[in-house]
């Protein structure tokens, strides 16, 4: 039976898919406890978690169908793919969720942000706190997205660089065996 060889850009697919996935029922599975507004740390735990096993597996993946051949750049294209992938979806899904499943989200937000604000700094101004939640109010989404983008392209980069060097293998490699 033919070993059938999967591309790069299918793994990135089915593994960018599936860590969104895996994204999507641990927001909605804190927001089913109540935590959206302040998240035990543990979901940042879990999240990373998801994100080092799908890339780690997706080059895995790559290296097995690719006959054990695998470079650095490749293995660095694939979890950025995946990653990526992963960031595009979840930002559509927390604009659905901000707008249509939490309508009160951006507000709720403002308040939470005010309250800190409060609670760090008792003397805070009501100018001051008004400018909090224009400022919020007005950035909110970009920030949001950005960052979203930011930490799923730069974990992606450096577990692939990771998983890649640890896990390349080149025909030089193998010939000189």
């Amino acid at each position: 039976m033919e070993n059938k060889k999967t591309s790069a850009k299918q793994i990135m697919i089915n593994y960018g898919l599936l860590l969104a996935f895996v994204g999507i029922v641990i927001s909605l599975i804190n927001f089913s406890f109540g935590n959206v507004y302040k998240p035990h740390w543990s979901v940042q735990v879990i999240s990373t978690i998801a994100i080092v096993v799908l890339v780690v597996l997706g080059i895995k993946k790559f290296k097995e169908s690719n006959e054990g051949l695998l470079k650095l750049g490749e293995a660095i294209k694939i979890g950025l793919g995946i990653t990526f992938i992963a960031a595009i979806i979840s930002i559509i899904y927390f604009y659905l969720f901000a707008n249509f499943i939490e309508p009160n989200f951006l507000h709720n937000i403002i308040e939470v942000n005010r309250q800190n604000l409060i609670d760090k700094m008792p003397d805070v101004s009501d100018e001051m706190l008004t400018k909090q939640a224009e400022m919020t109010q007005k950035y909110f989404y970009v920030f949001t997205f950005g960052g979203i983008i930011f930490f799923n392209l730069f974990l992606g980069f450096i577990i692939s660089l990771i998983s890649g060097l640890i896990m390349k293998k080149t025909d030089e490699e193998i010939t000189s065996i």
